[in-house]
């Protein structure tokens, strides 16, 4: 079944407020996806050059002290970093290949979760709200965030299983669904170098979209693509550095909201993840058309960009 949950701030004075106001949006869902849960926030941008890598372990005795120092002796790079419970956000100016191969050389068990400038995703087994806690998700500040409870149907209950799902610098997917034809597009995305981490299908439709935007296209146009080339049931939210996105497929099978007022657009599975925004009495809410791209970015955050039949 699975829950799916974002927030997107027009009002700057909301963004140290954002964890604050995304945690009962997220635990709201658990009873839609009760096995675990995961989120993504972008904030705490990194400069020019720089790039901001997320990491996790399931071993709880990881001495990251000494992980971090390997990679800083063997990169030659220096490497800012904090922890945060099973995960570390590391900003640096090594190239995500070196970063990558000497993970997987020398930490094979600890999972890249996420790269890019602004980007950090955090994901674990557990009732949502232990999965919240563990990461002081009330705390985090930033300019959106999106999450999933997940309920396992095709695949087993874990870490690598749980979503956001990315394959790209800054970009990830939630969704809610099933793809009917993600090993055929699997292939096709191997062959143009995508890697992946799982078999999940929805990794498969994150993939999808960064490939396609990785040869010049806009979300809008990867998006617009997808509803031709994805099939299946789905209600996606996307995020990436500049905006946040929702879409359902033609036949809109999977339930989706949007809320939206001069300070925010938030997105759930359910109204009742949405009641206790402020200002949401006042809001404009509706069901998201099937087939319809809804795009909010920072260069037009006052307003929405909607394209589809």
């Amino acid at each position: 079944m699975c829950g799916i949950v974002g927030l997107y701030l027009k009002d700057p004075a909301l963004e140290p407020r954002l964890g604050a106001l995304f945690e009962p949006m997220l635990v709201s869902m658990a009873d839609r996806g009760p096995d675990s849960a995961g989120f993504a926030v972008y904030g705490d941008e990194v400069g020019d050059g720089m790039l901001k890598f997320t990491l996790q372990n399931a071993d709880p005795a990881l001495d990251w002290d000494a992980l971090v120092a390997g990679l800083t002796r063997d990169l030659d790079a220096a490497i800012d970093w904090f922890r945060n419970a099973s995960a570390v956000v590391l900003k640096t100016r090594a190239a995500e290949a070196d970063v990558r191969n000497w993970l997987a050389d020398n930490a094979p068990d600890t999972r890249l979760m996420s790269v890019g400038r602004s980007i950090e995703i955090l994901k674990g087994v557990g009732h949502p709200k232990l999965v919240a806690d563990r990461f002081s998700l009330a705390q985090m500040h930033g300019s959106h965030i999106i999450g999933h409870t997940r309920m396992a149907t095709e695949s087993g209950v874990s870490m690598e299983g749980s979503h956001p799902f990315t394959t790209g610098e800054d970009l990830c997917l939630v969704h809610n669904g099933s793809l009917s034809n993600h090993n055929r597009l699997r292939l096709t995305l191997e062959r143009a170098g995508i890697r992946f981490q799982t078999d999940n299908d929805s990794e498969v439709a994150a993939a999808y979209l960064s490939e396609r935007m990785s040869r010049g296209e806009t979300l809008t146009e990867a998006l617009e693509a997808a509803i031709d080339d994805l099939d299946g049931f789905f209600t996606f939210t996307i995020g990436t550095r500049d905006g946040f996105a929702v879409l359902r497929d033609p036949i809109a099978c999977k339930p989706a909201v949007l809320a939206e007022t001069d300070a925010f657009v938030a997105m759930a599975s359910e109204y009742r993840a949405l009641a206790k925004l402020p200002g949401i009495a006042h809001a404009r809410v509706w069901e998201p058309e099937p087939g319809r791209v809804y795009v909010w970015e920072h260069s037009t955050r006052a307003s929405m960009q909607e394209t589809g039949t």
